[in-house]
């Protein structure tokens, strides 16, 4: 078993927290929000070691007493910790099923207790299911088991709302918000809390956790993470200022971390978005699957840094892009097809909207198809002489 990592940066918040705890003002609800992997988990397990703490100082938690180091271990059983995982096969009853949520869970704090650090990224459909609010709900009706008060987690709350069955495990939730326990606190986490329930929000305190400064992430891969020099150079650079995002773009036994392999899958995208033959962005789009489009939301986050890339250099920005080690080829590209950054900023707004359409019940071979077309339509001027037919034609 290996402690968690230290907290890195985030003072300001850290010392707001603080103060509001010592001084008895430390709201019972607090929504943690700000960019995938910037550390909103980690913060809420430091908050859940300051308030079990036996020994805490103004600058938070001594890190040295028991509850200190069960915290750390993630084994203290008044530090509650829920997260979004793949929902297990049914058992065949409601009493079982959720047996089944509470195993994987356990599981999956196991693994975490064994290897705390690791990317912000998963490639599986994952929620927060009633199944797993009800678990809380009933720890939170018990007393504490060892410290004099508790400290609930939930993470990644927004997928509260992505349920089979409406909005049941958030509406769960918000009862429990409405009515805390005494003695308890919950912290919610979330990159994108519009999509939590609105009556969710007004009842939590909001707290914006911003990217951190290159340098410190470089600094914390440095120390933490065992990679070379020029890897870290390179995660810090893509990382936009989060740690959890920079772990994936690090190498993992001998391959490429999964956002490192889900960037050059969205340089190919747009490769062929620019091709001249379309018959080369129907056959990318059929290499999709046709259901699971949420899964394309990494893949159109990674498009859009390449578009933005793209943008920059045609505008004769000398500033140092995201995928700098691809610059001669975005140079090259922009020499050759005329892009206008006007052209790349439209295109990066419909690289928005199919990311929040792929929120939704849409077929992900439709759905790229469609983008590549008009990706293709947006950065790739027509020909003059068929523009002046166009324009012809339309008087």
């Amino acid at each position: 078993m290996k402690p968690l990592h230290p907290l890195e940066g985030h003072e300001d918040q850290r010392n707001a927290v603080a103060r509001a705890f010592f001084s008895g003002r430390l709201p019972p609800a607090l929504l943690l929000h700000g960019p995938t992997g910037v550390g909103k988990q980690r913060f809420a397990l430091w908050i859940g070691q300051l308030i079990l703490c036996a020994n805490p100082t103004d600058d938070g938690p001594c890190g040295a007493c028991k509850d200190c180091r069960m915290a750390l271990g993630l084994q203290h059983p008044d530090l509650h910790w829920y997260f979004p995982f793949k929902k297990p096969a049914s058992k065949g009853s409601k009493e079982r099923d959720e047996e089944a949520l509470e195993e994987t869970r356990i599981e999956i704090l196991e693994a975490r207790r064994e290897e705390p650090l690791h990317p912000t990224y998963s490639n599986e459909l994952r929620g927060i299911y009633f199944g797993t609010i009800r678990a809380l709900r009933r720890e939170a009706s018990r007393r504490p088991a060892l410290a004099s008060r508790r400290l609930f987690i939930v993470g990644d709350a927004e997928e509260l709302v992505a349920q089979e069955s409406a909005q049941e495990a958030a509406n769960s939730l918000l009862k429990t918000l409405e009515e805390p326990p005494p003695d308890s606190w919950i912290v919610l986490t979330s990159s994108e809390p519009g999509r939590l329930l609105p009556t969710i929000r007004s009842r939590s305190t909001a707290i914006h956790l911003p990217p951190l400064p290159r340098d410190r992430v470089r600094t914390f891969l440095e120390r933490e993470s065992g990679a070379s020099k020029d890897e870290v150079e390179k995660a810090a650079l893509l990382s936009g200022g989060a740690i959890g995002q920079a772990l994936g773009y690090l190498p993992h036994e001998g391959e490429d971390g999964p956002l490192e392999k889900i960037r050059k899958d969205a340089f190919r995208l747009l490769r062929t978005a620019v091709a001249p033959s379309p018959a080369d962005r129907y056959a990318r789009a059929l290499a999709e699957t046709p259901w699971g489009a949420r899964g394309l939301r990494d893949l159109l986050t990674a498009l859009e840094g390449w578009i933005r890339d793209l943008a920059a250099v045609s505008a004769l920005h000398e500033v140092t892009l995201l995928n700098e080690d691809n610059r001669a080829w975005l140079e090259l590209t922009v020499q050759e097809t005329g892009i206008h950054p006007a052209r790349a900023a439209r295109s990066i707004a419909r690289v928005e909207r199919t990311r929040r359409e792929a929120d939704g019940n849409v077929n992900p071979q439709l759905l790229v198809s469609r983008l590549l077309r008009g990706l293709h339509d947006d950065l790739v001027p027509a020909p003059r002489s068929l523009s002046r037919a166009i324009s012809a034609e339309a008087r």
